[in-house]
């Protein structure tokens, strides 16, 4: 029998550890601008009032002068919890259906979640082109649950980390339309890890362990319209990027440990936004912004190991949409006011719920402001907070070829603080 194929039958490769990376692929980091969640993201693709237009929008720089950078922290202080409704294993033993038992977990969030972003737009002289590039982590997710944890056969440790670096360009066709575009060079590392229940009650648990990373190409879009009354219209588009992460698979139980080389499919959604910016006297501009994301194509989680053997899971994910809409009042020359609301509706699908990904439909409130320093910095600040609807799992997984069943029953709370700064420079 090949390696491969005696592993996964022991193991359970099939149901065990594709969850983890599928749920990785759910987690979707809006917080790509500092100036952004201010408004929660109601600029979006229409109001270019700074360089991080180019990953919203790479149109937008067109209404950028010269050489502008821009450089932001956002931190996440985010507060979690699993609630046990009773995980059971059933399997060998003389009470074959047992409850498993264990902590909560604790709060499985670091204390301060940083999520940097750097931008830069450049006016090429009066050719009517414009230069740019950003660094931002659009996807992201790091768990760690407390050894005893009752989700410990779902999930303890999960690490999805994910760098875009996107070089764009931009055209003014006239002064009504403008165009962008760039490419989206993307890197993506993955840890996953999770307990393997016992063959017999009362044994120590076992452990299992997937890593991998890798870099693949996306491309993104957009068209940014200026009418005659100020009301500017954006349209972009970032095509979803299919990654094949290569790495190492590595399970202990018993005293008997194994490994292999792995190849790990992992498809992230396009995504399309239609923005509207208008002003309300000389002073006041009113927001909205509408965004599909494309998860539903992203089915399955495909393990393939080098000889040829392979595994895959279904998890269905749904297409998921946000809706928002935000306000900016120049107060003076130097201080402008904003603030938005938003509904973000998670892709997560309620037949294949995760302890890695404790989502939920989420509602934002947010304000910001920015205070120019002089005629060269501005400086942009933002609160929000984010509202996560409770979820209940009921996650049924088969280990050593079906010998033993782990159901585990959980409800999710958890909400979001956010503090985000940044310090645009002109030139």
């Amino acid at each position: 029998m090949r390696f491969e194929r005696a592993l996964a039958g022991l193991f359970g490769l099939g149901l065990a550890v594709p969850a983890g990376t599928a749920q990785a692929g759910g987690f979707l980091l809006q917080e790509q601008s500092q100036l952004e969640i201010g408004r929660a993201f109601s600029g979006g693709a229409a109001s270019a009032d700074g360089p991080s237009t180019v990953f919203y929008n790479p149109a937008g720089m067109t209404e950028l002068d010269g050489l502008q950078i821009s450089t932001g922290l956002t931190v996440l202080f985010v507060d979690a919890a699993e609630q046990d409704l009773g995980t059971t294993r059933t399997g060998p033993g003389a009470t074959p259906t047992q409850l498993v038992g264990g902590g909560t977990g604790g709060n499985p969030f670091a204390p301060v979640v940083p999520v940097p972003t750097s931008y830069a737009s450049w006016q090429v002289g009066d050719s009517g082109l414009w230069l740019g590039f950003g660094l931002s982590a659009p996807f992201g997710l790091k768990l760690r649950y407390d050894k005893d944890f009752f989700g410990r056969y779902n999930s303890v440790y999960s690490n999805l980390l994910t760098l875009n670096a996107q070089p764009s360009v931009a055209y003014k066709l006239n002064d009504a339309v403008s165009v962008g575009g760039g490419l989206d060079i993307q890197y993506a590392d993955a840890t996953l890890t999770s307990a393997l229940p016992p063959l017999a009650p009362g044994d120590p648990d076992g452990v299992n362990r997937l890593s991998g990373d890798d870099i693949s190409l996306g491309w993104n879009a957009g068209i940014l319209v200026k009418l005659d009354s100020g009301v500017r219209l954006g349209l972009h588009y970032r095509s979803g990027i299919t990654h094949s992460l290569k790495g190492d698979y590595e399970a202990e139980l018993g005293g008997t440990a194994m490994s292999s080389p792995i190849r790990a499919r992992l498809a992230l959604p396009d995504s399309a936004t239609a923005s509207v910016s208008a002003p309300v006297g000389k002073n006041t501009r009113l927001m909205a912004t509408g965004r599909f994301y494309n998860w539903s194509r992203f089915r399955d989680v495909r393990l393939d190991f080098a000889s040829g053997a392979s595994g895959a899971i279904d998890f269905n994910y749904k297409d998921s949409w946000s809706l928002s809409a935000g306000i900016d009042h120049d107060v003076n020359e130097r201080l402008t006011l904003r603030g938005g609301a938003m509904f973000d509706k998670t892709p997560t699908n309620s037949q294949f719920l995760s302890t890695r990904v404790p989502d939920g439909d989420r509602s934002w409130a947010s304000m910001g402001l920015s205070y120019r320093l002089n005629d060269h910095m501005v400086v942009n600040a933002s609160y929000a907070h984010v509202f996560i609807q409770q979820q209940t799992m009921i996650r049924p997984e088969d280990f050593y070829s079906g010998a033993i069943a782990v159901t585990t029953r959980a409800r999710n709370s958890g909400n979001v603080d956010m503090i985000a700064t940044s310090l645009t420079t002109r030139f």
